[in-house]
């Protein structure tokens, strides 16, 4: 698997990956704390380069409770996840954004109060990238390394901002929509919401795969969802005439904002904004902008989360009432029919507000 994260243990992982020279100079007792989580065979996270098999990512999360009491101010008692080490080589993707996704993953699955992390404070890029995401700095830490910052994010909700709030989902004041997408885009764009039916292999490391954020491009009447809004990701069929049995919902996305081709004054300006985040290449964006025969909307969207369970539209229609129109493409639901789409997908009932 090309560039997605991969749970190994450590003593699956060589030390002697170049990776790790750097992570050895600045931590005087990283190659005996790596020997020891080895001998106990914990589990790892790691991203692999596909052509030369060397070490491009790596994540250690550990579970903590009580006091943390070697940092200035002591952490009150509570039930924690610690980012133990986080290394990120892969240049010019969001690959940062796909482990903080991952981070927040495990707190929930592990019913955490707070997320923290120690580093220093040279690490600009990856401090960054947790204040993005909600964490603050709340305390230092005092090693014989050096001092780190002690970064913290609780998993209450904190304000209204929907991406320092994340991967949290606010309904209050919420507009809710099922929005179908076609199976050949639809785990290129959300890859945890791969299908058991699927190969792995599509889930590569490019941008709009890695990133917490993502664009949708369609000709459905996007702008009438406003930010903050909720949006069921409905993946249709990938065999004509099974949509009953074979297209499912798979996840739950926060809308950012929405625009149409008419707010990008360039081409260029259209591309830059969609890139990043959208399954389109740019030739394929460059016909969206050119084709005037056909509308184009788009759609900034949060990847909150994948449903553990994957109701189908037999399901939809019979256990949860919806309604059956001939295409569902981009559709209002209701309160009610969002709560039961949670319930039969078995969301993590303290993701949703």
């Amino acid at each position: 698997m090309s560039g997605s994260l991969r749970l190994t243990s450590f003593d699956q992982v060589e030390l002697t990956d170049p990776f790790f020279d750097s992570l050895k100079a600045q931590y005087g007792e990283f190659t005996d704390w790596f020997e020891r989580k080895s001998a106990a065979k914990e589990a790892v996270y790691v991203v692999n380069d596909d052509v030369e098999s060397r070490i491009r990512g790596f994540v250690y999360l550990k579970l903590e409770e009580g006091v943390i009491d070697d940092v200035d101010p002591p952490l009150p008692a509570a039930r924690r996840l610690k980012v133990g080490t986080l290394k990120n080589e892969a240049r010019g993707t969001k690959l940062g954004e796909r482990i903080i996704k991952k981070v927040f993953d495990h707190a929930f699955a592990e019913d955490v109060e707070e997320i923290y992390v120690t580093v220093f404070d040279t690490h600009i890029g990856l401090i960054r990238l947790f204040e993005k995401y909600g964490f603050v700095e709340r305390a230092s830490k005092t090693t014989p390394n050096g001092q780190e910052i002690v970064l913290v994010r609780s998993l209450e909700q904190d304000g209204d901002n929907i991406i320092t709030n994340y991967p949290l989902i606010n309904t209050e004041g919420s507009d809710f929509f099922l929005l179908s997408i076609y199976p050949e885009y639809h785990t290129k764009l959300f890859p945890d919401s791969i299908l058991m039916t699927e190969g792995a292999h599509i889930v590569e490391d490019l941008s709009h795969t890695n990133t917490i954020h993502k664009v949708y491009i369609g000709g459905c009447p996007l702008t009438m969802m406003d930010e903050g809004d909720i949006v069921v990701i409905y993946r249709t069929t990938d065999i004509p005439k099974k949509a009953f049995h074979r297209s499912v919902v798979t996840s739950v996305c926060v809308v950012e904002e929405t625009r149409t081709r008419s707010d990008f004054a360039t081409e260029d300006g259209f591309i830059r904004y969609c890139s990043p985040h959208s399954v389109f290449s740019e030739d394929e964006l460059k016909e969206f902008y050119r084709d005037k025969n056909k509308r184009v909307y788009v759609a900034k969207l949060l990847y909150n989360a994948a449903l553990p369970k994957r109701p189908n539209r037999a399901k939809l229609l019979s256990d949860i009432g919806m309604t059956d129109p001939p295409r569902f493409d981009l559709r209002r639901i209701s309160r009610e029919e969002f709560d039961g789409i949670v319930e039969h997908g078995e969301l993590n009932p303290r993701l949703v507000l």
